[in-house]
């Protein structure tokens, strides 16, 4: 792990202390982001991170394959997504089908649910499309019928 100037991490025994070289805002700054990513990376290896995502809209579908899943969103062909080392997923069909993400990096299980929220973005007028599944849904009212 690099660890930016400003930062100092020591190990005491069971512990891992990060402590400030400068007491500037920056410094204060590099002092949390590095405690916050210390932090995290202890959290991903002993409990883990989830990220749940809703698929929503007739005839949509996702596969499992091999490392892959395989996503129909109503293009005129699937689309192919190849898992990143470290992330599994699981898709349960219930109500509404979802997709459920795991893994023990946070920034890469975001940046993994971003990019397939970003296969097909939640549409405002009818609610179809890929929503993480805490997303609160803003609906908009359709044209008035002319008069």
């Amino acid at each position: 792990l690099e660890v930016h100037p400003l930062a100092i991490v020591e190990r005491d025994r069971e512990q891992l202390i990060v402590r400030r070289a400068e007491d500037t805002r920056l410094g204060r700054s590099i002092h949390g982001l590095c405690r916050t990513l210390i932090n995290n990376m202890v959290i991903g290896v002993t409990k883990g991170f989830t990220r749940e995502l809703l698929l929503t809209g007739v005839g949509y579908k996702i596969e499992e394959k091999d490392n892959k899943l395989v996503f129909h969103l109503g293009y005129s062909h699937p689309i192919e997504f190849p898992l990143p080392e470290g992330i599994k997923a699981r898709v349960e069909r219930q109500k509404q089908i979802s997709l459920i993400l795991e893994g023990y990096d946070k920034e890469l299980l975001g940046l993994t649910a971003s990019k397939i929220r970003s296969l097909r973005p939640l549409e405002p007028y009818k609610g179809k499309g890929i929503s993480y599944a805490d997303e609160r849904i803003i609906r908009k009212a359709g044209k008035a019928a002319a008069q």
